[in-house]
């Protein structure tokens, strides 16, 4: 049973806080998922896989374009998942599963999704993986449904520019740190550990990731729409830019 956090009101908007400082744009690519799936949906509420969803960043806001979606918030983290459980309560089902493993599908309710959504988040696994993995949310999603996968995903033909982007942003990034503007990633996590309620669950963390979390592997965008093509999809493209960053769409 995932532990209620009481203050998760608060600690959701720290770590909205924390992420915007690597991803100042981090609502557009939201904004633009969520006009995918109400151009795809029908008359009866949509159902949606919110994919390695961590505090439930993406379900909220899909709660409050959608009031009636049905939603499942599948992710590993114990920390994360329980302050998904408590922002959430019952308008969304809480799944623990492991994207690592070929099984993981087995523990979601229902069979069929009208979309998956998931952002910066799948970059930790290695590229086989991640390659099975498209094909299986194929399987997962009804015809006509939609994946939608944001993360760093930078374009083939800008590599000069993509490089002065990154740079200019770490510059920002380390301006906010330095002012006290926000949290970078592992202060966030240094702040969790001295919660009482968190605690012992980012030492399940920690459990759970011995040697960090992600190795971070971003490949191009032109790698992610070959995947998904070769996943079967019917269409492939990219729904979002900023700059490095990008938002690929498959529709089954």
């Amino acid at each position: 049973m995932i532990p209620y956090i009481g203050a998760a009101g608060a600690w959701q908007e720290s770590w909205d806080r924390q992420q915007e400082a690597y991803l100042p744009d981090r609502e557009q690519r939201f904004a633009a998922m969520l006009d995918a799936v109400d151009a795809i949906r029908d008359t009866t509420p949509p159902r949606l896989l919110d994919l390695a969803g961590g505090t439930g960043t993406i379900s909220l806001r899909a709660l409050r374009r959608f009031p009636d979606a049905e939603l499942t918030l599948l992710d590993l983290d114990p920390a994360l998942l329980a302050l998904a459980a408590a922002s959430l309560g019952d308008r969304a089902d809480i799944v623990t599963a492991d994207l690592s493993r070929p099984d993981w599908s087995t523990a979601l309710p229902h069979r069929r999704y009208d979309a998956v959504l998931t952002a910066t988040a799948l970059h930790w696994l290695p590229a086989e993986r991640l390659t099975d993995l498209y094909a299986e949310l194929r399987d997962l999603l009804r015809p006509g449904g939609l994946l939608v996968n944001a993360d760093h995903m930078p374009d083939d033909g800008l590599p000069e520019l993509t490089g002065r982007l990154l740079r200019r942003a770490g510059e920002r990034r380390a301006s906010r740190y330095a002012a006290g503007a926000a949290l970078s990633w592992s202060q966030w996590w240094q702040q969790a550990e001295q919660d009482e309620a968190l605690a012992p669950l980012v030492r399940q963390r920690h459990a759970i990731y011995p040697t960090g979390h992600s190795p971070e592997w971003n490949p191009p965008v032109s790698w992610h729409l070959e995947a998904l093509s070769k996943a079967g999809f019917a269409e492939v493209g990219t729904l979002w830019r900023g700059g490095p960053d990008a938002a690929v769409v498959a529709v089954r």
